[in-house]
């Protein structure tokens, strides 16, 4: 009995052990490889890897496309942090239980659900120049003159691909926040009706701090998503014309299997890492700033 009891903890003392061991394996040594990279010269085939100290990096500050594409990913960063306020309107709105509400939450997490590049050449089609579904709609509404090249146009592309990108991942968003209405007491939800709180007060002061980890959360995956946009933009426009809509995650991959720069890429994925942790620390302090200065 005793060693049937020591082989059942030893058992279970493995498998609490399972997830370090893959967290290990398949995250810490592939970061740490990475951050090495990143200061060699590897071409993603050699057997040697030359170390040339911050090189890459130096190369890296000077690539003026690369910051072009940078500042192409503030488009959907700035996009879907404007649609956050509508996002958890539409989860306050579908949390209200009206008839059918069901439904239309179903309607709402579709699009996450489809894969990432049939949505992206569905779109494709639908901003097609030609025979694209969206100009025929302007056409039979008269608004021929507002008819673009949506997907080669340098100075609407970004927009009509963070269009995409909203259609897609908002409804993901809007489903997160309609689970953590859920968790909100009823009981504390029906004493501030008592009191006479209107629906302002009760969203202000009793939903949104109730659910402020979720809130963080989305404005971190708003930071991660923008910073890592790849399919919609490698899909409709592979970053063109040029790098109008190249996007940060684009460009590494490039460099990486395009221009058989390994070290480069490295350096690249390394800084994305920084600049994700950097956005969503001044994120949080300007918006705690915020919620203490209402609070005074």
């Amino acid at each position: 009995m005793n060693s049937l009891v020591k082989k059942q903890r030893k058992f279970i003392v493995f498998a609490m052990l399972i997830p370090t061991i893959l967290l290990i394996g398949f995250v810490l040594v592939p970061a740490v490889d990475l951050f090495r990279m990143s200061f060699t010269d590897w071409d993603g085939w050699s057997p040697t890897r030359n170390f040339i100290g911050i090189k890459n990096y130096l190369n890296m500050f000077k690539n003026k496309d690369l910051w072009l594409s940078l500042r192409n990913n503030a488009v959907y960063f700035f996009a879907h942090l404007i649609m956050i306020p509508v996002e958890l309107a539409f989860a306050i709105m579908l949390n209200t239980k009206f008839r059918g509400y069901k439904f239309y939450r179903f309607m709402v997490f579709m699009p996450f659900i489809i894969n990432g590049v049939a949505i992206s050449y569905a779109f494709s089609y639908f901003f097609s120049p030609i025979n694209g579904a969206f100009d025929e709609i302007l056409t039979v509404l008269g608004l021929e003159g507002w008819i673009r090249n949506w997907l080669s146009d340098t100075k609407i592309v970004n927009f009509v691909l963070a269009f995409v990108s909203l259609w897609r991942y908002s409804g993901y968003h809007v489903t997160l926040f309609t689970a953590a209405l859920q968790s909100v007491p009823q009981d504390m939800q029906e004493a501030a009706r008592m009191d006479g709180a209107n629906s302002w007060q009760m969203f202000r002061y009793i939903q949104v701090p109730s659910i402020a980890l979720m809130v963080d959360f989305v404005l971190f995956d708003n930071i991660r998503g923008a910073l890592q946009a790849f399919d919609v933009p490698f899909v409709m426009t592979q970053g063109g014309p040029g790098y109008a809509s190249s996007t940060f995650t684009l460009f590494t991959i490039n460099t990486a299997f395009k221009f058989s720069n390994f070290g480069l890429a490295a350096t690249m994925a390394v800084a994305l890492v920084f600049i994700i942790i950097i956005v969503h620390v001044i994120q949080n302090k300007l918006i705690h700033g915020l919620i203490l200065k209402e609070e005074k």
